[in-house]
């Protein structure tokens, strides 16, 4: 595998549960980039506020300072002199010239992994299918806010340079792939 530029930017997004997180800390211990993570800012302000990410995200449809706070730190990415691994729903269009990564999964796949991931201890459901509600619900509350807000369609795969499935992919084989897709940097893939 070749060496990946020292500035690189490679963004990561896509369905929640689908490891975005889990790969995001591996492509770091493999590449020595700084890891930036919207999920842990969004998980913060939303405890701080006394609320979930869901109420979060309804709140925020109505209050754009709570997106510009978080926005405005990945803008500011853009132009960093370092390489990082930015997990983040929105970095994909804040950082253009990034490596943009969008990582699938069957929701019932991820309403499993986000109810027994043990660092998502201020996100708890009663049963799967209230984790399936909820996780539906807050994808579609972002992606319609994203798109009203910025014009950015984060349900067009066409926005990504790769483009892959996790549902039956260790977190290990999907870093792999996303750090051969890097270094070939060039054409849309999907995995």
């Amino acid at each position: 595998m070749q060496q990946l530029a020292n500035d690189m930017k490679i963004t990561l997004t896509g369905d929640l549960g689908s490891g975005k997180s889990a790969v995001s800390r591996i492509l770091c211990e493999k590449t020595g980039f700084e890891y930036v993570s919207t999920g842990k800012i969004q998980r913060q302000i939303a405890h701080d506020m006394g609320v979930d990410t869901l109420e979060l995200n309804r709140l925020a449809d109505s209050d754009p300072s709570i997106d510009e706070r978080i926005d405005s730190i990945f803008a500011a990415l853009a132009d960093a002199p370092d390489g990082y691994i930015v997990d983040s729903r929105m970095a994909w269009f804040f950082i253009p010239q990034s490596f943009k990564v969008y990582l699938q999964t069957d929701v019932q796949v991820a309403a499993q992994r986000i109810m027994h991931d043990p660092l998502r201890d201020r996100e708890q459901y009663s049963s799967q299918e209230e984790a399936v509600q909820k996780i539906l619900a807050r994808k579609a509350s972002e992606n319609a806010r994203f798109l009203m807000k910025y014009g950015a369609d984060c349900t067009n795969l066409a926005n990504f340079d790769l483009v892959i499935d996790t549902t039956r992919r260790t977190r290990e084989e999907v870093a792999n792939l996303i750090l051969e897709g890097a270094a070939a940097k060039g054409r849309t893939s999907n995995i």
